[in-house]
């Protein structure tokens, strides 16, 4: 029996006594993008804090045939995790280069003396960062910034990329640019979580999608199959598609 590379069940949490999510089950294999797709307050920015152990949580999470339940964030990372979140928390103050210097913390700590190579791959995924490796972080613009959330995240070599709404707030273009980019990952083995409301371009990336609507998977399927479905088309792609046609 294969066992997935990650797997969730039964996943249960929240803040304080207000329980968010209610027994969410999901799965991805190795190389894959997954991508969970809802509306707002649907539960999706917690699942992802769960998922990294900034939230205490019921249920199971197992990942590369091992459970993360006692494992603290910081364990977490050392096993391959990571996260890049809404708000991208970059260091506004330092370059692009010192950023991603930064993220290479577990490799360093693996001992790892190629770590630095990893800018490179970075630089050249993300072109522009690399034009831009000595400007401060805080002047770079929406998109590059996302891009640098991203690259950061790569620095450690993750096995497991967590996304939370990559595309907020971003010109169609960069939104294109950032997707082909997420859409590359399968090629390095890095498995992609995405959580997205812009449902179109998540379901075009990903191989298989789960709708979340009050901390419930209410839908799940091919990604492809997601996309042609009534209810999602309803909810999720019925303004563009009446649009388009």
């Amino acid at each position: 029996m294969n066992v997935p590379f990650f797997q969730v069940e039964g996943l249960r949490a929240g803040y304080g006594r207000a329980e968010v999510l209610h027994g969410v089950d999901l799965q991805a294999a190795q190389g894959s993008v997954i991508t969970v797709i809802g509306p707002n307050g649907a539960g999706k920015s917690t699942l992802l804090n769960t998922l990294m152990g900034i939230l205490s949580a019921r249920g199971s999470i197992v990942f590369q045939g091992q459970s993360l339940a006692a494992l603290t964030l910081e364990e977490r990372v050392m096993r391959g995790i990571a996260l890049v979140p809404e708000r991208r928390e970059l260091f506004g103050t330092m370059s692009v280069e010192d950023n991603l210097v930064l993220g290479a913390f577990r490799q360093v700590r693996l001992k790892n003396k190629q770590w630095r190579e990893q800018i490179d791959v970075v630089f050249e995924l993300f072109p522009r960062l690399k034009e831009r490796r000595a400007q401060q972080a805080g002047t770079l613009s929406g998109g590059e910034r996302q891009m640098l959330a991203v690259g950061r995240a790569l620095m450690s070599r993750p096995t497991l990329l967590m996304l939370d709404e990559p595309s907020l707030g971003l010109a169609p273009l960069i939104v294109r640019e950032i997707f082909r980019t997420i859409d590359g990952l399968r090629k390095t083995g890095v498995t992609t979580l995405l959580v997205e409301q812009n449902a179109r371009a998540a379901l075009e990336t990903a191989d298989y999608g789960y709708v979340l609507e009050m901390g419930e998977i209410v839908l799940q399927g091919p990604a492809c199959e997601l996309a042609t479905d009534a209810r999602v088309i309803d909810t999720y792609l019925g303004a563009a598609r009446k649009k388009a046609a």
